[in-house]
C-alpha cells in the first residue's frame, strides 16, 4: 500500500462517505477514536505519513460503517460522561441526553451521602457507574433483563473501578423480591413505539437491541408497569428520575402524577429544547 499522509487519507475516506450518502463526520469520528487522539491531535497529524497497517484499518472501519454499521461499535466503546465505557451489539450505544439525566439527578441530590440509588436497564451501566463515580458514598444497584448487557456491565464497571451491585430480572423486581427499598429510581427504559420504526436510522433499526429500545403502548409500557411496582421499593421521601421520547412527557407526567397525588411530577427540556426528562420527588 503506497505510503500516505493522514490528511489524504482522511481526505478520501470523507469523500468515499459523502458519495455514498453516509455521514461524512463519521471519517473524522473514527480516525480518532481508532487511533485515540483529539481533535486537535488528529489535526497535527494531518501532514505526517501515515503507517500502513493503520491505513488498512481504517479503511475498513469506513467500509464497515459505510456498510450500516455503527461507529461505536466498530470501534467498541463511546464516551461518556468523560469516561471510555465498551460497547457491544448487546448494549444500547450511550446517547448524550443520557448525561443531562445524571446531572438533573445530581443537582438535587449531589449534596447527600448516604443514598441507595437503582438505575433500571442499565445496559452498558453507564448510569449506575457514573453516578457511583461521582458520588462513591451511595449505594448503587443496577438491573438489566439481559444477562449480555449485564456482562459488559461488570465489565465496565471493574474498568472503572465502581462497586455497582447488578442483579438481573425485569424492571424493578428483583428489588421487590429482594425486599430492596431505594432513595432514587432511575432510568433511561425502552420507550420507542412500534409506529415509530421508519422514522428511526438504519444503523439503528439494524444492530442496535431491539429489546432495549421498542415498547409497547406507544413506547410508555415500560413507565405504566414501573408504577405499581416504584411504590413497593421507593422510600417516603424518594425520587426518581426518567428519560423518554420528546413526545411522551405530558403522558407520562400524568400517568404519574395519578399514581403518586402527593408527589410533584416535573417535567424537563434537554439542551436541544426537547421535552426529555421527568423527575417525581
Amino acid at each position: 500500500m503506497s505510503s500516505k499522509t493522514y490528511g489524504e487519507v482522511l481526505f478520501w475516506a470523507s469523500s468515499f462517505l459523502t458519495e455514498k450518502n453516509k455521514e461524512r463526520e463519521a471519517a473524522e469520528y473514527l480516525l480518532g477514536r481508532r487511533l485515540g487522539w483529539s481533535k486537535t491531535e488528529v489535526l497535527m497529524h494531518l501532514r505526517k505519513p501515515m503507517p500502513s497497517e493503520q491505513q488498512e484499518q481504517y479503511i475498513e472501519d469506513i467500509k464497515v460503517f459505510e456498510a450500516g454499521y455503527p461507529a461505536q461499535y466498530i470501534i467498541g466503546s463511546e464516551e461518556f460522561y468523560g469516561r471510555e465505557f465498551k460497547v457491544t451489539p448487546a448494549t444500547l450505544i450511550p446517547r448524550p441526553e443520557t448525561e443531562e439525566l445524571i446531572e438533573l439527578c445530581m443537582k438535587n441530590h449531589g449534596d447527600k451521602e448516604c443514598l441507595t440509588v437503582v438505575d433500571v436497564g442499565t445496559g452498558t451501566g453507564i448510569i449506575a457507574i457514573t453516578l457511583k463515580k461521582l458520588k462513591p458514598t451511595w449505594r448503587v444497584l443496577a438491573v438489566d433483563i439481559s444477562e449480555e448487557a449485564l456482562i459488559v456491565a461488570r465489565e465496565n464497571a471493574k474498568t472503572h473501578g465502581a462497586e455497582v451491585e447488578f442483579m438481573q430480572g425485569d424492571l424493578l423486581m428483583p428489588l421487590i423480591k429482594a425486599g430492596e427499598t431505594v432513595d432514587i429510581v432511575i432510568s433511561n427504559p425502552p420507550y420507542i413505539s412500534e409506529d415509530e420504526w421508519d422514522e428511526m436510522d438504519e444503523s439503528v433499526r439494524q444492530h442496535e437491541p431491539k429489546q432495549a429500545l421498542f415498547a409497547e403502548n406507544d413506547g410508555l409500557l415500560c413507565y405504566q408497569q414501573m408504577t405499581e411496582q416504584i411504590k413497593q421499593v421507593l422510600s417516603i421521601e424518594g425520587s426518581v428520575y426518567f428519560e423518554y421520547g420528546f413526545r411522551q412527557g405530558r403522558a407520562i407526567q400524568q400517568m404519574y402524577q395519578e399514581a403518586f397525588p402527593t408527589k410533584k411530577v416535573l417535567i424537563y427540556q434537554d439542551l436541544n429544547g426537547l421535552d426529555r426528562m421527568l423527575e417525581m420527588k
